[in-house]
């Protein structure tokens, strides 16, 4: 594909059309008013952790991670290890899952 300029012909076509979208009100305003959005993309992001795929070093990884904080909040009884102990435990049991699922499935 060439990166010089359009051939003349196709060069008129083009200015030809962007004359009549600049021309077009209608495309300007809803242009002008275009709201971006901001939030996550909900249906994207399951199919991603659906398709979450742990290797056996990463549950590995995690599940001491979860019993060095486990064990850490047993011992201690501080609030920071018991709340980290819960927001890791429910990632590695569902890594754990992912794994043997994909061990089991072939």
């Amino acid at each position: 594909m060439s990166i010089g300029r359009l051939p003349e012909h196709e060069q008129q076509i083009l200015d030809e059309i962007e004359r009549s979208l600049r021309r077009d009100r209608r495309l300007d305003r809803r242009l002008r008013t275009l709201k971006v959005r901001r939030g996550p993309d909900l249906t994207r992001l399951l199919t991603r952790v659906a398709a979450y795929r742990p290797r056996g070093w990463t549950v590995a990884a995690l599940l001491a991670v979860s019993v060095t904080l486990m064990v850490t909040g047993i011992v201690t009884s501080g609030p920071w290890a018991i709340w980290a102990f819960a927001a890791v435990w429910p990632v590695t049991l569902f890594a754990v899952f992912r794994l043997l699922c994909r061990w089991s499935c072939g």
